[in-house]
Order: C-alpha cells, then structure tokens, then sequence
C-alpha cells in the first residue's frame, strides 16, 4: 500500500469515528480539508457550507488568503462551488482560464486567484445537499475518476456525520452545530486578526500558529479561538 492509500484510508477512518463520537463540526471539516489537500495534490481546499439562513458561508479552509476565501464564497454569486451545491453534482473545472462562457462574473475573480484549476465536490445525503468540498489545484487538468470518486467518498461521510442527528431529531441538532460553524468562524477570524496584530503576522501565520497549538494541546479550533479572544490565552 502506498503513502497516498494509507493517508486516504486513515482519513476515512478518522471521519468515520465521528459518526459515533462526540465532535466538534469545525475540528471535522479543518480535518477534511487538510487532509484533502494532501491526498488529492490541491494547493489549496475549502469547504463551503449552507448556514441554517440558507446563505453560503465558508466554513474551513487551508489558505487564509482573502482571494481564496473570497473565490469560493462569491461575492458573484456563480461558479463551481455554488453550482455543486445547487446541481449536487461534482464541478470539475480542468483550466480556470475558459469559464467567462459559463461563469462571466465568476470567470475574473478565478483569473486573478493564481490557481489553475478547481473540483468542487457536493456534500450531499440522498436529495440534501450542505455543502461543497472545493479542490484547488495551481495545475490545469481534470480530477480523474478514482479521485473524485475518493473525494466524494470523504465529503459524504463528513456530511453523515453533520446531519446524523437531524435524521433522529427533526435537524435541529444538526442546524444548532451548522450555526455552532459559522458561530466559531467569527471568533477563529477575531483571534486570528489579535495573533496578526500582536506579533506582525499575516494572516494566514496566525491561523497556522493557531491551529498548531490547537493540535499540540488536543484542544478544539474553536476553544482555542475563543480563549485568545477572550484573553485567557496568548499565542
């Protein structure tokens, strides 16, 4: 077995143990995201999720840069990551450079982003989709078969393991830990911009200064966050 199939099945295991432990949906999907990068050769990846409003937010991601952010969220409206989730399909576009048909508003943001390419894969259950894995190569060329069919692998289990208690319990579980999400985004961007501040970081140092900590110390994204902004913690 190769490096590559070993780290995709330990993420599979890892997401899995989720649908019986208890978990935190951030930790889950920074995991996703991580590890996906990796495995599947992105320069970057994000994920965008639905928010109980029924507005798009970017939820995790492994690069902090407001470009990036900002081309998955789309201020446009339009492009891979929307589509995937509107359409619960895999969006795979092999060259960014060819989109102003398809996407004309979406087609300049994807210009100046630097990135080559991009795979958004949905995260669905049967009609439900929540979200959309988003796979961001600085090379042109399609995912093939046997990675987007891994890659859808790992976005449905991560969204089992987010709406397995909206299936026992009506979806408010489900929808308080969606909001949980978006709740600790706010205060991981607070915390991110004191670190930047006080040491003379960029952000994306800060976020990484941050996470590794939360690592290290086996301590969830958002506790970690909420300490440092509520000044029981300094990094």
């Amino acid at each position: 077995m190769g490096t590559r199939e070993a780290e995709l099945l330990r993420t599979v295991g890892t997401l899995a143990d989720s649908l019986v432990d208890d978990f935190d949906v951030v930790d889950l999907l920074q995991l996703l995201v991580d590890e996906s990068a990796s495995i599947f050769d992105a320069a970057a990846a994000g994920i965008l999720l639905v928010s109980p409003r029924g507005e798009l937010e970017v939820i995790v991601s492994t690069s902090e840069r407001g470009e990036f952010v900002g081309l998955m969220q789309l201020r446009a409206g339009q492009g891979p990551c929307v589509e995937a989730i509107e359409t619960g399909l895999v969006v795979s576009v092999a060259d960014l450079q060819h989109v102003q048909e398809r996407w004309p508003r979406f087609a300049e943001d994807a210009r100046r982003s630097g990135y080559a390419s991009l795979h958004a894969i949905p995260m669905r259950l049967r009609e439900s989709t929540i979200g959309s894995l988003n796979l961001f190569r600085d090379r042109v060329g399609d995912l093939n078969a046997d990675d987007a069919s891994a890659a859808q692998t790992l976005a449905d289990i991560a969204t089992i393991s987010i709406l397995q208690q909206r299936l026992v319990e009506q979806s408010h579980l489900a929808q308080a830990q969606l909001q949980h999400a978006l709740d600790s985004r706010v205060l991981i961007e607070q915390a991110k911009g004191r670190i930047a501040q006080s040491h003379g970081l960029d952000m994306q140092t800060a976020f990484h200064r941050m996470r590794d900590h939360a690592r290290a110390t086996q301590t969830r994204l958002g506790t970690v966050a909420a300490d440092i902004v509520a000044g029981r913690l300094a990094l």
